[in-house]
């Protein structure tokens, strides 16, 4: 299953690494180990923060992408589940709309 995991980082730590040296290093290591099918870095309610595409086969894989953002940056983690198109043409969307529509 497809996920938007979505990253809000506190400054203060992330500050820190950015001023030793660290963020480059912390940050590779990060994104080598979750793999993501798209990696996008932009501002989250004010924080660094990013938006990446992830594929779980369970659900019991969240602690794999999420635990290295918590113990590294001490971020706050958001999974959404989404579809691509034809994820969604698959849906049968038009038989739930005959069978619940007004």
């Amino acid at each position: 299953m497809r996920f938007v995991m979505q990253v809000s980082m506190p400054l203060a730590k992330f500050n820190h690494a950015v001023s030793d040296g660290s963020v480059g290093k912390k940050m590779q290591k990060i994104l080598e180990a979750m793999k993501p099918e798209a990696a996008y870095f932009t501002a989250v309610n004010g924080k660094r923060g990013g938006y990446f595409i992830v594929n779980m086969d369970s659900t019991s894989e969240i602690p794999r992408y999420a635990e290295p953002w918590f113990l590294t940056f001490d971020a706050s983690v958001d999974f959404s589940p989404v579809m691509t198109p034809e994820d969604l043409a698959q849906s049968g969307l038009e038989q739930l709309g005959k069978e619940w529509g007004n």
